[in-house]
């Protein structure tokens, strides 16, 4: 489905990654985790072309791209929420952008409302609700897009933990539920590994894979199965060696 290799990046002299690789597999959930400023945010930039990049190729679907832009949604750490507009407002910005036929927009978008739990909220300004709110009403103007591809970059970092675990199903389903192909940045080890089917570990500056985890079974998993405990210690390690470095 999604296709990176040999990609790099350079800022001046300084090197962000060089000959890097990626394959997201259709309605895959791949989950990359490093260390804070090894380049994860800047590899989505230069995927969805915010950043143009040194070298490399990417392909989608088996066609080469120069960037992700068109085929691709983007959900952030924080919400960008329009304070001015109200929620359902926020969630209507991309099928107006796209010149959408806005009753149409409108019913799906009320559907979505239903589903994520933010019925009877539609006229509330960002506001006026609570930071889990606001991500799900995130999350439902990145559905409007109607894009295959999702890049999250840690969309749930600035939650408290039980808010949190409750929207990782809402991430879930994304993948099981709309069938999106789903590439995500997190600093939570065990958010990955209740989320993801693969797990890259990257390392610092220049960014390369360490290590890939493989995952099955059921999600959202139990973070205290003991397979999915030693594989947090062993990325733990891997991360504290990198910091070291």
């Amino acid at each position: 489905m999604l296709s990176v290799s040999n990609l790099s990046k350079h800022f001046g002299d300084l090197s962000i990654f060089e000959d890097f690789n990626l394959e997201l597999p259709a309605k895959g959930f791949t989950v990359l985790i490093g260390p804070s400023g090894c380049g994860k945010s800047t590899l989505f930039n230069v995927l969805t072309g915010v950043a143009v990049r040194g070298g490399g190729n990417v392909s989608w679907c088996g066609e080469a791209v120069e960037y992700l832009k068109d085929t691709s949604a983007y959900m952030q750490q924080k919400d960008l929420l329009l304070p001015w507009f109200s929620l359902m407002d926020n969630a209507l910005l991309p099928a107006k952008i796209a010149g959408q036929d806005m009753a149409e927009a409108g019913k799906k978008a009320q559907s979505l409302f239903r589903q994520l739990g933010l019925e009877g909220f539609e006229a509330y300004l960002p506001g006026k609700i609570s930071g889990g709110m606001r991500q799900r009403c995130a999350l439902v103007r990145t559905l409007m897009f109607e894009r295959e591809l999702v890049f999250l970059d840690e969309p749930l970092s600035a939650l408290d933990a039980i808010t949190r675990r409750s929207l990782q199903s809402l991430l879930l389903m994304l993948q099981v539920e709309f069938g999106k192909s789903i590439l995500m940045i997190t600093h939570d080890i065990e958010e990955a590994l209740v989320l993801a089917d693969e797990i890259l570990v990257l390392s610092g500056r220049p960014m390369r894979v360490l290590e890939r985890f493989s995952l099955d079974g059921p999600k959202l998993r139990r973070i205290d199965d003991p397979q999915l405990i030693r594989i947090k210690e062993y990325v733990l390690n891997l991360l504290q060696e990198e910091l070291v470095k």
